[in-house]
C-alpha cells in the first residue's frame, strides 16, 4: 500500500487554508470531469480529487492526516500505519471510503478512542452494530435518472466476542432520492456493520456530496449556464442548441440580446422532494472574435462607420 499525500494530489501546501483548499478541488474536479475530460485516466485522477477533498476538507481528518504525515509518508511511497493506530476504532460510528483508496481506510476505517490506543471492546451480549458513514459523490444528471447507483464500502467484522477481526467489503444499489442536496444524509436502515450476538446491525448513513458540473452552476433547484454569442448572432438572433441534463434544446435568441441576459426555460432544472423540477437559466455571454487578419478587420471597420453606435452615451449626460 502506498502512501498519499493529499496536499500534493490538490497541489496546495500543509499551510493552505480551507478556501485554498476548496478552489483547488474545484479546479481538478472540473478539469477531470468525466463529462469533459478524454484523458484515458480522468475516472482515476476524478476519484483521487475527491478523496484528497474528503480529508484535507474535513477539520478532524485533516488533523488526523496531518498526524499520520509526520511519520515520515513520501506520496507514492509504500507505507505502513504506526503502531498501534487500529484504523481509528471502537465505538461511536464510523466513516468506510466507498470508491476511496486502501490507504484511505487504512486511516480512517471506523472511529473511535485514541488513535494510538486501539479500540474499546464492548461485550455485553446482543450488542446492536456499529453504523457506517458514508460520503457519496455523485453527479447532476444522476439525480434526475431512475437508475440506482451502485456503491461499494468496508464495514467491520467481530467475533461472538465482540472484538474486531478485520473489514470485508459490501455492495449496495442505491436509489438517489428525487430533490437530494449537498451535504443531505441519507440513512439505511441496518446496512451498516453486522450485530453481535443476536444484536441489530447498524445503519448505514450516506452524506451527498455534489460533484462539480463543468457546464451548470447550481441555484437551489435552479441551474445556470452560460451561452457563448458571436456579436452577430446576438444582435440579428439566431437558435442554440443549449445542453440540459436530459439532452439537448433548442434555445430562441432573439435579436439585439445583451450579455448578462438570462434566458428562463421552465422544468429543465434540478427536482426538489416532490419530483418537481427548478429552471434552467440560459445567461447570455457576447464573446469577440479575434480581428486576426487584414479582412476581418476591415469588416469591423465598415461596421463601426455605419452603425454609428455609441455604448457609453449616458455618461455624457
Amino acid at each position: 500500500m502506498d502512501f498519499k499525500d493529499y496536499y500534493k494530489i490538490l497541489g496546495v501546501e500543509p499551510t493552505a487554508d480551507d478556501k485554498a483548499i476548496k478552489a483547488a478541488y474545484r479546479k481538478l474536479a472540473r478539469k477531470y470531469h468525466p463529462d469533459v475530460s478524454k484523458e484515458r485516466d480522468a475516472e482515476d485522477k476524478f476519484k483521487e480529487a475527491n478523496e484528497a477533498y474528503e480529508v484535507l476538507g474535513d477539520a478532524q481528518k485533516r488533523a488526523e492526516f496531518d498526524e499520520i504525515r509526520k511519520y515520515g509518508g513520501q506520496h507514492g511511497r509504500p507505507f505502513q500505519a504506526p503502531p498501534g493506530w487500529e484504523s481509528r476504532g471502537g465505538g461511536g460510528g464510523g466513516f468506510e471510503g466507498g470508491d476511496f483508496s486502501d490507504f484511505f481506510s487504512s486511516i480512517f476505517g471506523a472511529r473511535g478512542s485514541n488513535p494510538f490506543g486501539g479500540a474499546r471492546q464492548q461485550r455485553s451480549a446482543g450488542r446492536r452494530g456499529q453504523d457506517v458513514e458514508l460520503e457519496l459523490a455523485i453527479f447532476l444528471e444522476e439525480t434526475l435518472s431512475k437508475e440506482s447507483k451502485q456503491i461499494s464500502f468496508q464495514i467491520p467484522q467481530t467475533n461472538a466476542a465482540g472484538q474486531r477481526t478485520g473489514f470485508t467489503t459490501k455492495t449496495l444499489n442505491v436509489k438517489i432520492p428525487a430533490g437530494v442536496t449537498d451535504g443531505e444524509r441519507i440513512r439505511l436502515k441496518g446496512q451498516g456493520a453486522p450485530g453481535v450476538g443476536g444484536g441489530a446491525n447498524g445503519d448505514l448513513f450516506l452524506t451527498v456530496r455534489m460533484a462539480p458540473h463543468p457546464l451548470f452552476d447550481v441555484e437551489g433547484h435552479d441551474l445556470i449556464i452560460t451561452v457563448p454569442l458571436a456579436p452577430w448572432e446576438a444582435a440579428l438572433g439566431t437558435k442554440v442548441a443549449v445542453p440540459t441534463l436530459t439532452g439537448k434544446i433548442n434555445l430562441t435568441i432573439r435579436p439585439d440580446s445583451q450579455s448578462g441576459q438570462r434566458l428562463r426555460v421552465p422544468g429543465m432544472g434540478l427536482a426538489n422532494k416532490q419530483g418537481e423540477r427548478g429552471n434552467l437559466y440560459a445567461q447570455l455571454k457576447v464573446v469577440m472574435p479575434p480581428a486576426s487578419d487584414a479582412s476581418a478587420r476591415e469588416l469591423w471597420t465598415q461596421l463601426s462607420e455605419k452603425a454609428a453606435f455609441d455604448p457609453r452615451t449616458q455618461w455624457s449626460k
